[in-house]
């Protein structure tokens, strides 16, 4: 029986249907059921290579042996019998829709349900666990697959969670997103979560052998001959993703078709004619966004600007906003390289403005400038961190009262009272420097700003410590 035929409890004809193949001549019968087996293969023919190839038992799954190895955890789940809800979290084409069905074990045992959440709703989950309560009585389990999990809003996922509390259903949730963000925590908290990696080149390039020489579900009946390099370019091409790589096999295949039948060799230009322009795993707003502009700015942080540049051209090759890389790289000027560089600033705002004037592809070259600047450039927080130490401060002690001699005295009254009164114009003083004490009495003797002795602001550290030196120390509040 295979993985489609478990649903057949759940499509079981009505009784009177069951009286009529009963009252049906044998003959017909079996001209019927031959009919529906042909059709069957015919559909089987038809499915793509990547759904035609896919693992029929655990051993034949590649790439997930952290998983599903010999000790691997899923495994032992599997052949333990008790399998748990579960979450599988990862990138397109890793193997998600197949280890669930693979997981979800014997048909005769186990009816697998796949829902995808894209278009399911509360009325489709409720119908299932209907047919898995029924079924559960005649001590057959239900695995629910759920694709997209994250699909599901926060009161479809509520949905789910009784039913899986009791178990009338076990839950098998598929997403690319971070479950983390995207599962609401009571349904995390009663299901274990298994990342998938995206699938090694190696993985990929097994799996397209695999097919080639399969000839009941492969290509080995065209008989396609692979040179080594087109098969390492279709596992590039691939990117991690199983799916990608068997259709874009496939894909080449047909192209060796419609050229010299005799020669039937698929080439690497034939891999570039299948794969078109190259895709990447991005998106605008979520985990691999993220991810991605996390490694950007850690790289600009580490002064490595061969890293930095290559995780802006991914991005920009993925389609992502100019203006963002942009933006990132005005905050950076100010946040990690400050005041060791202090043209960084002033490039890194150019950049900015050259990005939204030129527009693409012109503005790469300036941003191109600006991350090897910045990358290149030194380093220091030290501007950043002591706004954080004086926000600190606010919060600890609040509205300190402002000294007398900084207060605005726009009035006789105010002035009256003292406001300003000893206040001194630093540019009337020698050296432009005045050594009154100008923080609140409140934060006592308080230091913010510690610069570093990195590129130019060592030099403002020398002559901030002669100032520190010979200003007059704060009176007691």
């Amino acid at each position: 029986m295979s993985g489609d035929e478990s649903l057949s409890l759940f499509d079981l004809p009505p009784p009177e249907a069951n009286a009529q193949q009963h009252t049906e001549p044998a003959a017909q019968r079996a001209e019927r059921a031959r009919s529906s087996s042909e059709a069957g293969s015919t559909a089987a023919a038809n499915a793509p290579l990547a759904d035609r190839m896919r693992p029929r038992v655990l051993d034949e799954v590649v790439g997930q042996d952290e998983l599903v190895g010999a000790k691997g955890p899923l495994r032992q789940l599997a052949e333990s019998g008790a399998l748990p809800s579960l979450i599988l979290w990862g990138p397109p084409g890793c193997g998600k829709t197949t280890l669930a069905r693979l997981l979800a074990g014997d048909p005769a045992r186990t009816a697998f349900v796949a829902l995808s959440a894209v278009t399911a709703g509360v009325r489709d989950v409720r119908e299932v666990v209907e047919r898995a309560a029924r079924a559960r009585g005649s001590g057959r389990r239900t695995v629910l697959f759920l694709d997209e999990i994250h699909r599901f809003n926060r009161a479809q996922q509520d949905a789910l969670l009784p039913h899986v509390e009791r178990g009338t259903v076990t839950l098998i949730g598929a997403t690319t997103e971070n479950p983390s963000f995207e599962v609401v925590a009571p349904l995390l908290s009663r299901c274990r979560v298994f990342t998938l990696a995206p699938l090694s080149r190696d993985a990929i390039a097994e799996l397209l052998v695999r097919a080639l020489a399969d000839r009941e579900r492969g290509l080995a009946a065209l008989e396609v001959q692979v040179a080594p390099d087109a098969l390492l370019a279709l596992a590039a091409a691939a990117d991690g993703d199983a799916r990608r790589g068997l259709g874009l096999l496939e894909a080449a295949a047909q192209l060796t078709r419609a050229g010299d039948a005799a020669a039937k060799r698929l080439d690497v230009e034939l891999v570039r004619r299948a794969a078109g322009s190259v895709w990447l795993r991005h998106d605008r707003d979520r985990e691999q966004h993220y991810d991605v502009v996390s490694a950007f700015i850690k790289c600009l942080r580490a002064s490595d600007p061969d890293a930095a540049l290559y995780f802006a051209a991914r991005m920009l090759e993925a389609g992502e906003d100019p203006r963002f890389l942009a933006r990132r790289l005005v905050i950076f000027a100010s946040e990690d390289v400050g005041n060791a560089e202090p043209a960084a600033l002033a490039l890194a705002v150019a950049a900015y403005q050259a990005v939204e004037r030129i527009g693409m592809p012109e503005a790469r070259i300036n941003l191109a400038q600006a991350i090897t600047f910045l990358a290149c450039a030194p380093k220091s927080n030290a501007s950043y961190v002591a706004l954080e130490r004086a926000s600190e401060a606010v919060r600890r002690h609040g509205a300190a009262p402002v000294p007398l001699h900084l207060r605005n005295a726009p009035t006789a009254l105010l002035r009256e009272l003292g406001y300003a009164r000893d206040y001194r114009y630093p540019h009337d003083q020698a050296g432009g420097f005045v050594d009154e004490w100008n923080l609140p009495a409140e934060l006592g003797g308080a230091r913010f700003y510690e610069p570093s002795q990195n590129g130019a602001e060592s030099a403002v550290a020398e002559r901030l410590a002669g100032w520190r030196a010979r200003r007059r120390p704060p009176s007691d509040p």
